[in-house]
């Protein structure tokens, strides 16, 4: 699915990846089969990438309840509002009813491993937004504590900009901006050490919170390969790139062709479509035993 159609449903937008409606109570997120790379939506869907998203996240938030409360009231189709019940068959196993949330206007990401912009930051001033590492780090070595490293919400299309944590305080308060990093830090931890167990590194990640009814939850998606670096444990070598079960495929891919990372993006071949189709499910399945 490339773009779901709602008719007589209250469209509010369409994100890279997810369509969001109003409806009764609060709103629908239907995870679509679209993906992004460099912000830029890429033309060709990847089969069944909405579900396994929406089945990955889903799983995360059931595990992170007992952290902070977050924006799901259902998962279950046959329990969401009547207006929308004839589309049962589109939304099915790619679609969440959530509250509504007014989302924090900061991308809080937190790295265990030193890789992507981090790593390029490392290299080029021995920090990550603003934070000092210790001197003479390698690609995708583990960091020696998890660090709380925030990025501003870049509008479609353009692209997030690391920034300090004194930067989270000026834009969203002291108080929220330390409850942020606590549950951010808290929640990786945890997410780390259960992937670890299952074959899977996860070397960082990126989570969204929300204000609903005065009170601080986790919104949007969770924990998964389209927010996070996941990589083979069983393959993971310090010092270079590491193979993952995420979209880097897809961005090492892009990076090969002439491409100037500015819309429209090219046409994916066969092979790169089916080849991120497959590490999206092995993620799945190593994680938490489902398939799609």
């Amino acid at each position: 699915m490339m773009e779901s159609k709602l008719e007589k449903v209250q469209l509010l937008f369409r994100g890279k990846v997810r369509d969001i409606y109003k409806v009764e109570g609060g709103l629908l997120m239907v995870a679509t089969d679209r993906i992004s790379a460099f912000d830029v939506v890429m033309p060709n869907p990847i089969p069944d990438k909405g579900k396994i998203l929406t089945a990955m996240s889903c799983w995360w938030f059931k595990k992170t309840e007992g952290i902070i409360k977050n924006h799901i009231i259902t998962d279950e189709v046959d329990r969401f509002p009547e207006e929308v019940k004839k589309y049962k068959d589109i939304l099915k196993g790619r679609t969440v009813y959530v509250k509504e949330a007014k989302p924090l206007p900061v991308e809080c990401v937190v790295r265990g491993y030193l890789a992507g912009s981090g790593w390029k930051d490392y290299k080029a001033t021995g920090e990550i937004c603003g934070i000092k590492l210790p001197a003479g780090l390698v690609e995708s070595q583990k960091l020696p504590e998890p660090i709380f490293t925030p990025a501003t919400k870049a509008p479609r299309g353009e692209h997030d900009i690391n920034i300090t944590f004194q930067e989270v305080v000026n834009i969203v308060g002291k108080e929220i901006a330390e409850k942020i990093r606590e549950v951010s830090l808290k929640i990786y931890k945890m997410a780390h050490d259960l992937a670890y167990e299952k074959g899977i590194i996860i070397a960082d990640t990126k989570f969204e919170f929300g204000i609903h009814d005065g009170e601080l939850i986790l919104i949007d998606e969770l924990l998964t390969p389209d927010s996070s670096r996941f990589w083979p444990l069983e393959e993971y070598e310090p010092g270079r790139p590491q193979k993952s079960y995420d979209k880097q495929y897809l961005r090492d891919y892009l990076e090969s062709t002439k491409w100037n990372k500015t819309p429209p993006a090219p046409q994916l071949p066969q092979y790169v479509i089916e080849k991120t189709r497959e590490k999206y499910i092995t993620a799945l399945k190593k994680l938490t035993g489902m398939e799609i």
